[in-house]
């Protein structure tokens, strides 16, 4: 059936002019519900998809979304009916969830986000999957059973980082902690879709059981030994408590804790990754000793580069390895700026 083209109403209370692109779809095409590729995200749909079938019998589909597809945000997944969980805002999407406080690529998207049934926002919640579960109760009357309840909780520990130390963040074998660590190794870009259907019906040790599972997780184990020996040689330098790497080569294994495991008493990490569409700044604040003072807002240094994510938390994607060491470069000098700031204070 093609789409018949109806805009949306400006609703009471909104200011500003609607998205040119607010265009609804049929109550009857099929609804696809758009994650980000990570453990929060794919329970985020997980979540949405079982709770939308077991109350409205809503028969969804799902699959991935990443930061490259912002480029033409406007368009995205123009003509369909669909959701977004742990993503960007976008006005077209039938249902949208998300925690990132830099979730609203422009002024005029986050003016038109106002909360409804289908909408929520939460930027203060340590991942997705708690608060589409709260709303669900809240606005839909729904029931949350042990199962999701046990993936709200992983995903608020693998998100924030609200490990118990950097051993359980590296050598943790909870189901859900396999499972998360053996998305590193994912043997195709559609996998992820599949333990997303597998925790629409299942437990998390269900699918940690799951032979594919298992076998990536040994592997990215392995991986994971690599990295941390092969880390060292990658730092730059270590100043204010701000550690600066360079991990782009494809030569070497990458592990999300290694800085904070070699080097405990750093306060943040920034560092360049590979990925599969070019380079990744990544930057985070070591959980296990945070700063005490003149803690910066990494998600939005992050946003001045394209990218985003959270207090405590972000990335961003330069268009080459220059760009991306350069922009390393710059955000461990802010951090650090902020350090020597922060001291000079309590001095």
């Amino acid at each position: 059936m093609k789409a018949q083209r109806r805009f949306v109403a400006q609703r009471e209370g909104d200011s500003g002019p609607r998205p040119r692109y607010a265009l609804e779809m049929p109550s009857n095409s099929p609804l696809r519900i758009h994650y980000h590729r990570d453990f929060d995200g794919m329970v985020s749909a997980a979540v949405l998809a079982a709770v939308l079938k077991e109350l409205h019998g809503e028969q969804a589909t799902w699959e991935s979304v990443n930061y490259h597809q912002r480029d033409d945000w406007d368009n995205f997944a123009s003509g369909t009916r669909f959701a977004i969980v742990d993503f960007h805002f976008h006005p077209r999407a039938e249902y949208w969830f998300d925690h990132h406080p830099t979730t609203f690529l422009t002024p005029e998207l986050r003016a038109a986000f106002t909360p409804n049934e289908k909408w929520a926002w939460d930027e203060s919640s340590p991942s997705c999957p708690p608060m589409i579960l709260s709303h669900a109760e809240k606005h839909w009357g729904y029931t949350t059973p042990e199962r999701f309840q046990e993936m709200a909780y992983w995903s608020n520990v693998i998100d924030a980082a609200q490990f118990v130390d950097v051993e359980q963040a590296l050598f943790g074998d909870d189901a859900a902690l396999r499972i998360s660590r053996c998305l590193a190794v994912a043997p195709a870009p559609d996998w992820t879709d599949q333990l997303v259907g597998a925790m629409t019906v299942g437990t998390l040790e269900e699918v940690a059981a799951r032979s594919d599972v298992e076998s990536a997780w040994q592997r990215a184990a392995r991986n994971r030994d690599k990295a941390l020996e092969h880390f060292p040689p990658t730092v730059i330098s270590v100043e204010d408590n701000v550690l600066l790497y360079d991990a782009s080569s494809n030569r070497i294994r990458r592990e999300r804790f290694a800085a904070f495991f070699h080097h405990p008493d750093i306060h943040y990490s920034v560092g360049v990754i590979p990925t599969r569409a070019g380079f990744h700044v990544t930057t985070g604040v070591n959980p296990w000793n945070p700063p005490a003072e003149g803690e910066v807002h990494i998600g939005e240094i992050m946003e001045g580069y394209g990218g985003g994510g959270h207090r405590t938390v972000g990335g961003a994607n330069p268009p080459s390895l220059d760009d991306a060491m350069r922009v390393a470069r710059e955000v461990a000098a802010v951090l650090r700026k902020a350090q020597r700031a922060a001291a000079s204070k309590t001095s």
